[in-house]
């Protein structure tokens, strides 16, 4: 018997086809296509600054359609992948952080409950 491997789930293809989602309401993809553009123009933050951002927050989400286009952003303009890997760090301490802060929530509510 023959068994072909399942599809991934995500499938690399779909990220350069990104701009299709405005298909069936292009008004609203123009307006987040702006407001996109907008924020990772030159600012306060540098383009590889924001790249560097998005990478940790692309980590942070867990889309690896962002994490396979904002690695290839960082590294176009001029982050190296120690950059990059301190971005993760980043992300996952904040994450790591996040989830352990929840804990002084569990500890009132055990409290609360006389536990």
């Amino acid at each position: 018997m023959h068994t072909a491997a399942a599809p991934h789930y995500y499938d690399a293809q779909d990220l350069p086809r990104f701009a299709e989602i405005g298909k069936d309401a292009p008004e609203l993809a123009q307006k987040f296509f702006a407001w996109y553009n907008a924020v990772f123009a030159e600012g306060a933050l540098t383009q590889r600054e924001k790249s560097l951002i998005a990478l940790a927050v692309a980590h942070a989400v867990q889309c690896p359609y962002c994490i396979d286009a904002y690695s290839q952003d960082c590294l176009q303009k001029g982050a190296d992948t120690e950059q990059m890997t301190e971005a993760v760090h980043v992300a996952a301490a904040i994450r790591g952080g996040a989830s352990l802060v929840h804990g002084i929530q569990m500890r009132n509510h055990a409290e609360h409950l006389g536990m």
